[in-house]
Order: structure tokens, then C-alpha cells, then sequence
């Protein structure tokens, strides 16, 4: 399998709790089994919830690669929270960058309790169309849910990468390895990512 960049640059972005490791880690292991090179790093190891967690992935054939981007190089930006998100394309994208989406807010402490201030999501989300080639936005929250759990919107967000066809990854492939990762509870959790694939599908960019 060939990427048409090497090496394909994809940053997963969101805070601690929303499930980013866990994506991470399927998009890599989906890579390896199909053919690909894959070198990881986080940039930020802090994951408890509500930290900001951001996890390079490399994908490559030829050219071997160190675990972190280099800034501005991000070919695709997968954001959980969009001031998140923002804040990655800011620093490592560029107007070729594609960026999917989950437009769901996380109030930081300070916010919450009136200390600061927040944009506003549309506020947020045409600063990310400034900087970026295209912005896909998903509402990965409502879509887990209709695979009954809310949590699982990190897995439609992987449903919506590999769906998304930005990347040479395929969706047999990734589904086989969210079954080798959860074995009998897996269902729910297939339920979600093809929730994100067919989603990703009928979303135009902003």
C-alpha cells in the first residue's frame, strides 16, 4: 500500500478523558497491518482528564522518519475539541492541511468558573477554516450516541479518518483491529466507527 506522502503526517488532538491514546493506537496498529511504516510520540505526555493531549503519527514507506512533526508539516489534523484543534493547526499545519473535526467545547476550569472566557465554537471553527486547506465538522459526540455510549465519539472520529480516504488506510483493516483490541465487547465499538466512516462520507467542508 503507498502513501501519497512519506511521510504522512496525522496529529491527533483533543484533552486527557476524550479517548486520544485509544485512537491513536488504532490508527497506528491499522497502518502496520496494512504495509506501512509508523512511528508514534506524544508531545504532551500529561493525558489525566482535561490536560491537552496531542499524539503524532507518521506513516511512511521509504523515508524513516522520528516520532514528532515537524512544525507546519501536519498533512491531517484529527481534532476532539476544537480550540484544541486550533491550537495544533496554529503551530503544525498549513493551507494544505485537512482538518476533521468534533465541535464539541471543553470548558477548562478557569472558564467554568468565570476566571477566563471562552470563544464561541463559530468563533473557533472559522479560525481553523483560515488556516487550513479543508475543515470537515462532525458532531462525533451525537453520533456515539446513537451507538449508545458517548464515550466511544474517539472511535467515530477513527471511523471518520479512515472513511475520510485522506489516508491509505482501510476500513476492513481497521475493523479487524478494533476486534483483536476488544474481542467480544467489540460490537458497540464497530457500531461507532462505521458511524464515523459513513458520516465522513456526506460531510462537505466549511
Amino acid at each position: 500500500m503507498s502513501t501519497k506522502e512519506d511521510p504522512l503526517n496525522i496529529i491527533v488532538t483533543g484533552v486527557g478523558g476524550q479517548g486520544n491514546i485509544l485512537a491513536s493506537l488504532i490508527i497506528a496498529s491499522t497502518a502496520v497491518q496494512d504495509g506501512l511504516s509508523v512511528s508514534v510520540g506524544e508531545t504532551y505526555g500529561a493525558s489525566q482528564r482535561g490536560g491537552a493531549v496531542m499524539s503524532h503519527i507518521r506513516l511512511f514507506e521509504k523515508n524513516q522518519c522520528g516520532p514528532l512533526i515537524p512544525e507546519g508539516k501536519a498533512h491531517l489534523i484529527l481534532g476532539f475539541e476544537p480550540v484544541e484543534c486550533l491550537r495544533t493547526i496554529g503551530v503544525f499545519g498549513n493551507q494544505g492541511t485537512k482538518v476533521i473535526v468534533n465541535p464539541r467545547l471543553i470548558y477548562p476550569v478557569d472558564v467554568l468558573s468565570g476566571e477566563a472566557k471562552y470563544p464561541s465554537i463559530d468563533e473557533v471553527l472559522n479560525a481553523i477554516k483560515e488556516l487550513a486547506d479543508s475543515l470537515y465538522v462532525v458532531e462525533a459526540v451525537k453520533l456515539a450516541l446513537e451507538a449508545k455510549d458517548a464515550i466511544l465519539q474517539n472511535i467515530v472520529m477513527v471511523g471518520c479518518l479512515v472513511g475520510s480516504e485522506f489516508t491509505p488506510l482501510k476500513n476492513e483493516t481497521a475493523r479487524a483491529v478494533i476486534k483483536e483490541i476488544f474481542l467480544k465487547k467489540s460490537g458497540r465499538y464497530l457500531a461507532a466507527f462505521e458511524l464515523g466512516a459513513k458520516e465522513i462520507k456526506k460531510t462537505k467542508p466549511l
